[in-house]
């Protein structure tokens, strides 16, 4: 896996994806490898660059993953931040003007877990006020201390906005688990850095949302989408945001550091773990949906939660050392390994490729952008 991570993925972001012209990182590189150089550029995407090199070079301390954390910090610094109104923009154009101006709650999350693991890496402040005042945007504008919960997202100014989706596929709701599971997440970092009251509060806070809004009691999967009151359909199965969910709010718990707390979610992330499993296939692989209506499977293996399904069973064995699930983690990487990486290392470079519904690798598919980055987990 360390070979897979250093030579196939963190070296093809390095060497393919760096844009040498306009700064940054290229906004798009297509399912045949073709970088895209005039491509909008998402926030997503380059938060995700921003916190994995930043990540890689905590852990394996390689000047060259440095540099690149260090690029995207600036160049997130620099081109995404609204320096007038706060939060980020959602998107720049290919020379790092702003283009899509709204204010997406899933992207400033990602962009105080880049920052975050940036400070943790480093100790640079200015990583770490970035992440703060982000946070602290957040909480001002995004979070609804009438209903609970935070809302999906507002206009540059932090208004209202008709369509508050990530992506297409999802529906129009403004409460949705998705953007919970990636606000708890970039809080949780930041704690690690930086911990006060009313970080801690905030975080108490999100796993109770989780424990008692998104969670079903009564199937143990996590519920997808709601209105202002938490009113949602509660007809689609996603186990791949279960599993991940699964090891996230673990983690929380885990950093928080309180005993009582980690109890209390100990027991709930093993239900919904084991909801999870049931995308489970013989394979090793882990499909992607259920829809309840019509009972209407969605049998694709996206990249993502075939990633998910690793780590959440890592997570499982690693702590409660429960054999079988250390067996399900490595039957999915048999899984990824053998068609997508030694066969066909599109899937292993790029941020959608996946599998078709027999499981077959799909070579040709979306590409490395930062749509790739949204729909997918």
């Amino acid at each position: 896996m360390k070979d897979v991570l250093e030579n196939n993925i963190l070296n093809y972001w390095i060497h393919k994806v760096k844009d040498e012209e306009n700064g940054g990182f290229y906004g798009r590189v297509d399912g045949n490898d073709r970088v895209h150089p005039e491509a909008e550029k998402g926030a997503v995407m380059n938060a995700r660059i921003l916190w994995a090199f930043s990540a890689a070079y905590r852990v394996l301390k390689k000047p060259e993953y440095l540099e690149a954390a260090t690029r995207a910090k600036e160049y997130v610094r620099d081109h995404f931040l609204d320096k007038e109104y706060g939060g980020i923009y959602w998107s720049v154009d290919y020379k790092g003007n702003p283009l899509d101006t709204k204010k997406q709650t899933y992207a400033i999350g990602f962009a105080i877990y880049g920052f975050s693991e940036y400070a943790r890496a480093t100790g640079d402040k200015e990583a770490l006020d970035i992440a703060i005042s982000l946070y602290h945007d957040i909480e001002k504008h995004a979070f609804d201390a009438k209903n609970n919960g935070y809302i999906e997202a507002l206009t540059r100014e932090w208004q209202p906005i008709a369509d508050m989706r990530l992506s297409d596929k999802d529906e129009n709701g403004s409460r949705t688990m998705n953007t919970h599971l990636h606000i708890i997440e970039p809080y949780t970092n930041l704690y690690r850095v930086w911990k006060t009251e009313e970080l801690e509060k905030s975080i108490r806070n999100l796993l109770d949302i989780f424990t008692d809004k998104l969670l079903n009691q009564e199937t143990c999967h996590l519920d997808l989408f709601f209105n202002d009151e938490w009113e949602g359909k509660r007809n689609i199965e996603s186990y791949g945001h279960d599993i991940e969910a699964s090891w996230l709010l673990h983690e929380t718990a885990l950093v928080l550091g309180d005993k009582e707390v980690l109890h209390r979610i100990e027991r709930i992330i093993r239900r919904i773990a084991d909801a999870a499993d049931e995308g489970l296939r013989p394979d090793g692989s882990m499909v992607y949906e259920h829809w309840k209506d019509g009972d209407r499977f969605d049998l694709q293996r996206q990249w993502w939660v075939q990633c998910e399904n690793i780590i959440g069973h890592i997570d499982l064995y690693q702590y409660f050392r429960t054999d079988e699930n250390l067996e399900v983690a490595i039957r999915c990487w048999n899984y990824v390994a053998k068609p997508g990486i030694a066969a066909n290392k599109v899937v292993a470079k790029t941020n959608a490729a996946g599998f078709d519904r027999s499981g077959g690798c799909r070579s040709v598919e979306p590409d490395l952008s930062d749509e790739s980055c949204v729909e997918f987990g």
